[in-house]
């Protein structure tokens, strides 16, 4: 009996040593509205391999594609409240809260990546002073390609597209819809397909990495490029998560966000980056 008690606070301290990697490792959710092999997404995976490596697996980022654990409207929100840690959403999603978050929307106001890239910069302090008095930190910004109309009928004129059932996805796209006489419908990105076999949406406007995301050209016959605007994606993190990290990881996200941000010249966190391309 008297070595039963020398066996157990071994096997005590062995448990404790077991354990204790496991509860030093912090994790994250990182939701966004996209199929996995969609730009923003790799980059996103790349983003948080990039974090796991710097911090050797302390801090692990896990992205859930395609709309699968929160949809898109609802990311920015999950964020705010602590449901999720981390997100990144289509800046002009949330237009209606706040009108500099539909800014990079405006028909022809920037149809090339250094206009879409000026107007970031113009807009980037506005947005970070918002998301921060909603208990949000921004980290980064990525473009879209410019942005093209599919349609399953000839459009040759405004006239053309009156009548047509046209998504909308944001505050803009349904006031062009509006302006031009056409019904808008809500349809998300992850909705897209069956909103098009099914005849809810004719036509839409759009980038073509989403086109190809949704296969738009198994349901719609013509496509113009409009090269109407270039949107961004904005990724931000929950700022009571981010500070509950130590120094040394808060650098490793903050680093992550500038090679992420492909890069280019600027400053990650208080302000946020973008990128000029998708890496």
């Amino acid at each position: 009996m008297k070595f039963v008690r020398p066996i157990i606070v071994a096997a005590c301290a062995s448990a404790i040593i077991a354990i204790a990697p496991a509860a030093a490792q912090t994790k994250w959710n990182l939701p966004t509205a996209y199929p996995a092999d969609n730009p923003h997404s790799e980059n996103l995976m790349l983003f948080a391999k990039d974090v796991a490596d710097a911090t050797g697996g302390k801090l692990q980022i896990t992205v859930h594609p395609n709309a699968s654990l929160v949809r898109a409207p609802d990311i920015k929100r999950a964020v705010q409240t602590g449901r999720v840690q981390i997100g990144s959403v289509l800046i002009s999603l949330h237009e209606n809260e706040f009108p500099v978050y539909g800014v990079d929307v405006v028909p022809f106001l920037a149809t090339s990546y250094p206009e879409a890239r000026k107007l970031w910069e113009a807009s980037r302090p506005a947005i970070a002073k918002q998301l921060a008095s909603e208990g949000m930190l921004l980290l980064f910004a990525i473009p879209w390609g410019p942005q093209g109309i599919y349609s399953k009928k000839d459009i040759n004129s405004v006239a053309d597209m009156k009548g047509l059932k046209w998504r909308a996805y944001n505050l803009g796209t349904a006031r062009i819809g509006e302006m031009v006489g056409a019904e808008a419908v809500i349809v998300q990105a992850a909705e897209l397909p069956p909103a098009m076999s099914a005849g809810v949406i004719n036509a839409f406007i759009t980038s073509a990495a989403t086109g190809y995301d949704a296969q738009a050209w198994d349901s719609m016959d013509h496509f113009y490029d409009t090269q109407a605007w270039i949107p961004k994606n904005m990724t931000f993190v929950n700022k009571a998560a981010f500070d509950a990290l130590d120094t040394p990881t808060q650098e490793a996200v903050l680093k992550g966000c500038r090679d992420r941000g492909n890069r280019a010249a600027g400053r990650c966190g208080k302000t946020g980056i973008i990128g000029i391309s998708i890496s």
